[in-house]
């Protein structure tokens, strides 16, 4: 039983550090401008590790001194494997006031109360730190890290 415990952690911990490493490269890679849509789709199939075709638009904005310009911004459409996630940031005077998700994953129930829960956690994260670096909600991991992926998109499309 001992041994048979030992060897399922170290399976969820090698299944953890390799998540990590993919969830980095994801966050790394570009993403660019939307050409002035109101809101984003799909416009490719993603893969599991959250990665997407779709780009961040911009609804309004004026520039502020902190370059970040004010308006509301909509992060691109994130797959994961329980649905999308979807999140629009307002920027105004240079902070973020206000991160509404306009979509969360939906693929069954489960997926559906875990989301209902992480995301108004993710909210008051992201309002505190003013960032999109705030640590993932644990029982929420691929919620979360689509969220600030969508988040960190928008950020980018409002200079911020």
């Amino acid at each position: 039983m001992r041994t048979r415990a030992l060897l399922l952690a170290s399976a969820a911990s090698a299944a953890a550090i390799i998540g990590g490493w993919q969830l980095g490269d994801a966050a790394t890679e570009s993403p660019t401008m939307g050409t002035g849509s109101a809101s984003a789709g799909s416009t490719g199939a993603g893969d599991a590790s959250g990665t997407s075709s779709t780009d961040a638009t911009t609804s309004s904005g004026a520039a502020t001194s902190t370059g970040a310009a004010d308006g509301t911004y909509t992060g691109r459409s994130v797959p994961t494997r329980f649905g999308d996630v979807q999140v629009r940031v307002t920027i105004s005077g240079g902070s973020i006031t206000d991160v509404t998700a306009l979509q969360l994953t939906d693929s069954d129930g489960r997926s559906v109360q875990i989301s209902n829960r992480a995301a108004p956690m993710l909210r008051t994260e992201v309002l505190q730190a003013q960032s999109a670096s705030v640590s993932m909600i644990g029982g929420a991991t691929y919620t979360s890290a689509a969220y600030l992926q969508s988040l960190q998109a928008a950020l980018d499309a409002a200079g911020f």
